[in-house]
């Protein structure tokens, strides 16, 4: 009867406690744009400062490691000569059809890589957005969009601090001072930093031209390749906690522009609706331009039915 008793206490004790961690708990908003540059400012600092500054970093095992990679970027060129983004490792170039590797981005602001993008118009221009473009607990925010005008050898900072997450970077086929993005926004809180962003001076400045809603980012883009006014963005909602995943959402959707990524209509017709669509991938027909593909997480659970034949089975 003690020893019931004693249980009983101990089990109302756990439930108190449960109640009050709840109703106390505080969901950690993303950092501000100033607190970034401060963390950017202090990591340059130390750097700077330190004892070891001079003294080249060498691996020494183990040679092969494992490690995602978010994007491979290929010269339109010279197919020897590509980029490749890692989740947490930044970019690396190859000349030599991968033989051999270079890291060729590991003192700028972040390391995290979310999309790379090759100019069309001179192959020399690498955009390369930062924070991965997954939403994975280890995928890391990152510092903005950077922009290099000589195939890699240095970069320049070009704005989009807040963003945290890139998706997708388009290139202008003919004039290498436009460009759009696409973003993710923060991982683990809302922000406004997200949808597409268009520059037209080469990064000097961005417009935002889509904004669905402060948890809803862009995590795709296409472009038609013989009309660059023509663009696809895929919108994508989705509430990220340390302990949840609500990956899906009504803002989650698909958006043509006709004017150069200017202004954008919903597409409807033909896709999936409503609160459990999630990410959506998209690719264009190069030989048939007309023809885009959609590749929808959709989590709606769907009755099946058998028909006549039994080894059909159809969805409605």
């Amino acid at each position: 009867m003690i020893m019931k008793k004693i249980l009983s206490s101990f089990l109302v004790l756990l439930f108190v406690l449960f109640l009050s961690n709840n109703s106390n708990a505080q969901y950690v908003e993303s950092s501000t744009k100033a607190e970034i540059d401060a963390s950017i400012e202090q990591r340059a600092k130390l750097r700077n400062s330190s004892a070891f500054k001079n003294y080249p970093v060498r691996n020494v095992g183990p040679v092969v490691m494992s490690g995602r990679v978010s994007d491979i970027a290929v010269h339109p060129d010279n197919s020897r000569i590509f980029y490749v983004g890692y989740a947490s490792g930044g970019v690396y170039k190859t000349t030599n059809s991968g033989n051999t590797m270079t890291p060729i981005f590991d003192h700028q602001d972040a390391l995290g890589i979310g999309d790379i993008a090759i100019s069309g118009a001179n192959p020399n221009v690498i955009w390369v957005g930062t924070g991965e473009n997954n939403s994975s607990r280890s995928s890391y925010a990152g510092a903005g969009v950077f922009k290099s005008i000589d195939a890699g050898e240095t970069w320049t900072y070009t704005g989009l601090r807040n963003t945290q997450h890139i998706g997708r970077i388009l290139t202008h086929p003919t004039n290498e001072n436009i460009a759009w993005v696409g973003s993710v926004g923060a991982l683990y809180s809302t922000n406004s930093e997200r949808g597409v962003y268009k520059t037209t001076d080469g990064g000097k400045t961005w417009d935002k031209t889509l904004f669905v809603n402060d948890s809803t980012g862009v995590i795709d883009l296409v472009i038609h390749p013989t009309n660059p006014d023509i663009l696809w963005a895929a919108t994508w909602e989705k509430d990220r906690k340390a302990w949840n995943f609500k990956e899906g959402g009504n803002g989650s959707a698909v958006y043509k522009s006709t004017d150069g990524g200017e202004t954008w209509s919903k597409s409807v017709d033909g896709l999936p609706q409503g609160n459990f669509v999630g990410r959506i991938g998209l690719d264009i027909s190069q030989s048939n331009p007309d023809v885009i593909y959609a590749i929808v997480d959709n989590q709606f659970e769907m009755k099946e039915e058998r028909e006549n034949d039994s080894d059909a089975l159809t969805q409605t």
